[in-house]
C-alpha cells in the first residue's frame, strides 16, 4: 500500500485501491467510507488471529460479512470506551434501598424505568422512552444516588463524567473534551452517562465568557446527536442550580424529563436509617425517635450522622475496653451537633423551582 493511501486517503485513491483489490467497482465517497472499515477490520483480524492480515484478506472477508463484521468491530470498540470511561456495574439493591414513597422513585419508576424495560409494550402505545434526564435539587438530596439505581435496576453499565475530567486539558479544551467523550458515549449499549454538576458546562450563555458559550453550545450539539442514535443510552444530568442552566437546554426536545429530587419524607428516612443501622453494633435503639429527630435532614446528612456514630462507638469501646452498643442516648448525644442541610429558605427555593422548571 502506498505512503499517499496511508496518509491521505482520497476518496478516488480508496475507490481504485478496493477495485484493484476486489474487482469491486464503487462511487469515491462510498469507498472512502468503507476503506475506514477495511482497516478496521483488518486490525481486529490481525488482533484475533495474532498475526498481520493482509489488505486483501480484510477486504474481501469485509465485503463478504459485512454486517457481522461491523457488528464484531463494534463490540471489540465497545469493550475499549468502557474500560477507558471507568465504566460500572451497580448491584440492584441500590435501588431497592430508595423507599417507595421517596420522590421522585415512583415517578422515575413510570416515566423512565418501565419505558425502557417495556420495549414491546411502549412500541404497541408510541411511547418513546427518554434519553436525556435533568434531576435537580438542593446538595445532598440523594440525585447522584438516583442516577445509580436507575443504572442498577436496568443493569446498564454506569459511567460518571466529571467536569475535572473534561478540564484536564486547560479550560480552552473543554468543548473540545465534552466532544470527544460525547461521541464514544454514542457508541455504548445499555449504558447510564452521568454528569455531576452540570452547571459547570452548561451554564446560561447571557453573561458568560467566549470560553463557556463555546462548551455551552458544544452540549447543545452533541444532546440531539445522542437522542438520535438509535441505541440504549441514558444520559443523565444533575444539578444543586437549575437556575444557572442555559434556557435552551431546559426547554421541550433537549432533555425528556427534568425531574425535581427533594428532602426525604419520615419513610426515606426511616428507610436510609434502618440500612445504616444494620451496619452497626446497636442495643435498644428506638427508630421512630431516630426518624423523628432526623427531620429536614438529607441523605448525605443521614450518612455523616452514622459515621460520627460508628467513630464514637468506636472511640468507647477502645477506651474502656469493653463491648460498646449503640443505643438511642448514643444518637441523642450526638444529634444536638449537627445541623440538616436542609432550611425553610432552601425548601422554599426548592419548591418555586419544582414548579418552574419540572418536566415529566
Amino acid at each position: 500500500m502506498s505512503d499517499a493511501l496511508i496518509e491521505d486517503p482520497s476518496p478516488e485513491l480508496c475507490a481504485s485501491k478496493i477495485f484493484e483489490i476486489s474487482g469491486t467497482k464503487l462511487d469515491p465517497e462510498v469507498a472512502a467510507d468503507l476503506w475506514q472499515k477495511i482497516l478496521q477490520h483488518k486490525w481486529l483480524m490481525s488482533e484475533k488471529l495474532g498475526r498481520d492480515v493482509g489488505l486483501r484478506t480484510a477486504c474481501v472477508d469485509l465485503l463478504e460479512n459485512m454486517d457481522q463484521a461491523l457488528r464484531e468491530y463494534m463490540d471489540y470498540k465497545r469493550k475499549d470506551i468502557l474500560v477507558e470511561m471507568a465504566a460500572q456495574r451497580i448491584g440492584r439493591e441500590k435501588w431497592d434501598s430508595i423507599s417507595d414513597s421517596q420522590p421522585p422513585k415512583q415517578l422515575v419508576q413510570k416515566r423512565i424505568i418501565l419505558p425502557l424495560t417495556e420495549e414491546d409494550l411502549s412500541r404497541k402505545h408510541g411511547v418513546t422512552p427518554p434519553k436525556t434526564i435533568i434531576f435537580f435539587g438542593p446538595p445532598g438530596t440523594g440525585k447522584t444516588h438516583f442516577v445509580k439505581a436507575i443504572a442498577g435496576v436496568l443493569s446498564w453499565w454506569y459511567i460518571e463524567i466529571l467536569p475535572s475530567m473534561l478540564m484536564v486539558d486547560g479550560v480552552e479544551k473543554i468543548g473540545a473534551n465534552l466532544h470527544t467523550v460525547m461521541e464514544k458515549a454514542r457508541n455504548l449499549e445499555e449504558a447510564v452517562i452521568f454528569i455531576d454538576e452540570f452547571e459547570e458546562i452548561a451554564a446560561s450563555r447571557d453573561a458568560a465568557t467566549r470560553i463557556d458559550k463555546s462548551i455551552t453550545n458544544e452540549f447543545l450539539k452533541q444532546v440531539p446527536l445522542l437522542k438520535n442514535q438509535g441505541n440504549k443510552v441514558l444520559l443523565v444530568c444533575a444539578t444543586n442550580y437549575i437556575r444557572q442552566l442555559d434556557a435552551a437546554l431546559l426547554r421541550p426536545g433537549r432533555f425528556d424529563c427534568i425531574i425535581p429530587v427533594g428532602g426525604l419524607d419520615e419513610d426515606g428516612r426511616r428507610t436510609i436509617l434502618e440500612q445504616f443501622l444494620s451496619r452497626l453494633n446497636t442495643e435498644n435503639v428506638d427508630l421512630n425517635l431516630i426518624v423523628k429527630m432526623t427531620s429536614r435532614f438529607t441523605p448525605a446528612d443521614i450518612e455523616y450522622l452514622f459515621q460520627q456514630v460508628a467513630q464514637f462507638a468506636f472511640e468507647q469501646e477502645h477506651a474502656r475496653g469493653q463491648d460498646y452498643r449503640v443505643t438511642t442516648d448514643t444518637f441523642i448525644e450526638i444529634l444536638p451537633n449537627m445541623r440538616p442541610s436542609l432550611t425553610e429558605e432552601t425548601i422554599e427555593e426548592f419548591q418555586k423551582d419544582s414548579i418552574t422548571y419540572s418536566r415529566v
